[in-house]
């Protein structure tokens, strides 16, 4: 206790060399701006992260049952919906096609589906604009496109566009790609980058189009949760090896992964101003021992040993740190809680768009914070405040009285 008493004594000393006390106030003040920028943004990327995996998987199946050449579908159907791990199944045929209109052409992923089996897999049906997604019917080669996707054609609904798919066809003119008149019947805007990339057709024209017949590629499935999904349906896969079973990461997984990845980058890339402040304690905290060398030689002639002294300036970097980590963490978590509330106050005041609704899929920025995170940033900073007292420490507890208080004299 008398060694925290003594360095509570020495940080609010006021008997300190002026420089000295800039470089205290610039290591706290950098300290409290790099534990308050990570807590922000940190909470941001969450934010971030929550959004868009609560736009995309809930305009995509939790997970994709493919069935061999020849299986009946429907049979597998019926034996998926008896298992515990899915609620729901329905068919589906997917690939990648041309969509072209006035001389423009966009390569689109083409689903083709079951409109009123594909309502109890996903929410696809919730979020159409224009149009219904029933409105695909057997035998009338509509097509459901997203709403980036549209606006890219131009189309309305009601207009004919071009489908190019990769097979080929084989007329006395030579070899020309399969390719078919479609009608615009519905427009989904799921706000995700789905909207730029996907087309939905029928079932029945799908086969059609891909020249199945009767049979589908597989069956996309609903779980009771999507982030779990993958754990269930893994076992799923096991208890029927005679089918492939992939969740939404296979589709979507690589975008998530991204997502994360610039997180931590993020994160990392911030946590240097926090490495650079508590770098800073060092400087304060070896300047003070230089200043201090005579009140060090009387506490040693006093009887204090080396570990003491040792742990009174550990004490001073840690008090140090805390403060800043204090401060930070309140300025810190109200920006974090607010943000978006914030950023459109800017907007509105100075007549800036951050987020522009007809680009971007969001319009204000999202935020979320997680205990876990705050409190890893909180841990990280101590412990950096801590590391970066042991230099000095060690150097203090090193000083010999009798040389300290000739050099006094």
């Amino acid at each position: 206790m008398l060694t925290l008493f003594l360095a509570i004594s020495h940080v609010r000393s006021r008997r300190r060399d002026r420089f000295l006390s800039l470089v205290s106030w610039v290591s706290l003040i950098g300290m409290v701006l790099g534990v308050s920028a990570l807590i922000v943004v940190t909470s941001v990327m969450n934010g971030f992260e929550a959004e868009l995996r609560s736009r995309i998987l809930d305009a995509v199946a939790h997970g994709y049952a493919d069935l061999e050449p020849g299986q009946d579908w429907r049979l597998w159907q019926q034996r998926l919906q008896a298992e515990p791990e899915v609620l729901a199944a329905a068919p589906y045929l997917h690939g990648e096609v041309m969509l072209q209109r006035g001389g423009q052409t966009l390569g689109v992923e083409l689903w083709a589906v079951d409109p009123q089996l594909e309502k109890t897999v996903s929410r696809l049906a919730e979020q159409m604009s224009q149009g219904q997604l029933e409105a695909l019917q057997a035998g009338g080669f509509g097509v459901v496109l997203g709403e980036i996707l549209a606006r890219q054609l131009r189309l309305e609904v009601g207009d004919d566009v071009e489908v190019l798919l990769p097979r080929i066809t084989v007329t006395p003119l030579g070899l020309f790609p399969r390719q078919k008149r479609l009608r615009l019947v519905g427009i989904f805007a799921s706000g995700s980058q789905l909207d730029a990339t996907t087309a939905l057709v029928h079932l029945a024209d799908g086969q059609r189009l891909y020249q199945r017949g009767e049979e589908v590629q597989g069956l996309r499935l609903k779980t009771a949760d999507v982030l779990s999904a993958p754990r269930e349906l893994a076992a799923l896969q096991q208890r029927h090896p005679e089918l492939e079973v992939k969740d939404w990461r296979s589709l979507q997984g690589s975008l998530f992964a991204a997502v994360t990845m610039e997180k931590r980058m993020v994160a990392l890339l911030l946590l240097a101003i926090v490495a650079i402040a508590s770098f800073n304690i060092v400087s304060v905290l070896t300047m003070m021992v230089t200043d201090k060398r005579g009140d060090i030689a009387v506490l040693r002639t006093l009887g204090i040993v080396p570990g003491a002294i040792r742990r009174l300036f550990l004490w001073q970097g840690a008090l140090i740190g805390a403060a800043g980590v204090t401060v930070g963490t309140a300025l810190g978590l109200p920006l974090a809680w607010w943000a978006g509330d914030i950023v459109a106050a800017l907007e509105s005041w100075t007549g800036l768009t951050v987020f522009d609704p007809g680009v971007y899929f969001i319009a204000r920025i999202p935020s979320l914070v997680r205990a876990q995170d705050v409190a890893w940033v909180v841990a990280l900073a101590l412990g950096l405040s801590l590391l970066a007292s042991i230099y000095p420490a060690a150097r203090a507890a090193r000083i010999e009285p009798a040389e300290a208080l000739r050099h006094e004299l």
